[in-house]
Formats: C-alpha cells, structure tokens, sequence
C-alpha cells in the first residue's frame, strides 16, 4: 500500500519555522538515502522522491507554492498516485509546542494552521495524520507572522536534526504499524502520541 508524506512549508523559503515541515521531509529523504533523486512534478505542483522503508512504498512530497495553498499540489498528487487522504501523513510546524517536542496526531481540526486548512479544503477530509513539530510562540511581544516566516536562530538549528530524527523515527514506527496490520483503516480523532 502507498504511503505518502507531505513536508508542508512556503517553497523557496528553507530554513524558516513556517517551512519546518520541508526541512523534515528532507532530513527524511536523507534518511532513505533518496535526498538526490528529488524531481519536479509540474502537472501536479510538487517536487517528489519516492523510496521504500522496510517493505513501504513511499513518496515523499514538497509543495511548489506558499503554504496556505499547498492544499492544492497535495490534492493534486493524491488524484496522480491514487492516494486515500488516510494514507497522507502532513508535516509541519506547531507553535504551541515548544521547539524540540514533536506528536503524532490522527486527523482532526487544522488549529489555526493554513497550510493544513488548505489541505482538508483541497482534500474534503481532516482524516490525514500529522506529524507537529513544535516551534514555539515569540519570547516576546513580536508578531507571529514575523516570527514563523523568520529563520531558526543559530542554536535552535543546531537543535534541529535530533528533533527531526525523533519526529520521524515516530512517524515511520506509525506507517510500519499501521501497513502490516490487517485491515489498516485508522480513524479520525483527537488521539496524540507523545515523545
């Protein structure tokens, strides 16, 4: 069964706390030894790889646009590889947690978050699991839009790579769990995994 995941961000903005979500599925493409096969796909809007994990087939997605209309390219790549929104995994930032906490959530509500508002719009569902990745509010009394479209500090990128490397090691547990199960249909809710 095709799993897909979705590094969700603003394209040509790498290495801000909104695009943390593509850092990730880059650090992933990494960890799959795929990081220089990436290829763009114009019809749907995306730069895809795709790899396989442990017997999983995997594709592995970075929108070509801002985030709050990466709803449209995931949407578009789930039409070309026939993929139920139940076999999308989003990555992306979450700033109500701190940076260096990450948690697995099954489907639910965007929470304020465009980028994933615009994929339950394009994708009719809020069925896709998440992976939040925490970034953190501002210190201080800055916007938030300032702070999420800024880049990461020099010490909150050296933070990074274990965040990620934890982030994921959840994430693929969570598609290795869920594909050799049988009948593995997960279902919507407000259940978290922690770390």
């Amino acid at each position: 069964m095709l799993q897909s995941v979705v590094g969700l961000g603003n394209h040509g903005m790498a290495g801000t706390r909104h695009s943390v979500g593509m850092a990730a599925i880059n650090h992933l493409a990494r960890k799959l030894n795929v990081a220089d096969q990436w290829r763009t796909d114009r019809r749907t809007g995306v730069d895809l790889v795709t790899a396989q994990h442990n017997g999983v087939h995997l594709v592995l997605i970075k929108p070509r646009q801002f985030m709050n209309v990466n709803g449209t390219s995931v949407a578009n790549a789930a039409g070309k590889f026939r993929l139920t929104p139940e076999n999308i995994y989003l990555l992306h930032d979450e700033l109500d947690k701190s940076l260096g906490k990450v948690t697995l959530k099954l489907g639910g509500s965007a929470r304020g978050h465009n980028g994933v508002r615009s994929c339950i719009d394009h994708l009719k569902t809020d069925t896709m699991i998440r992976l939040l990745i925490g970034i953190g509010r501002p210190s201080d009394k800055s916007s938030v839009t300032t702070y999420v479209l800024g880049r990461f500090t020099k010490t909150e990128q050296e933070m990074l790579p274990p965040v990620l490397d934890k982030g994921l090691d959840l994430l693929l547990g969570h598609i290795q769990k869920r594909t050799q199960a049988p009948n593995s249909v997960t279902k919507a809710g407000p259940v978290e995994n922690r770390i």
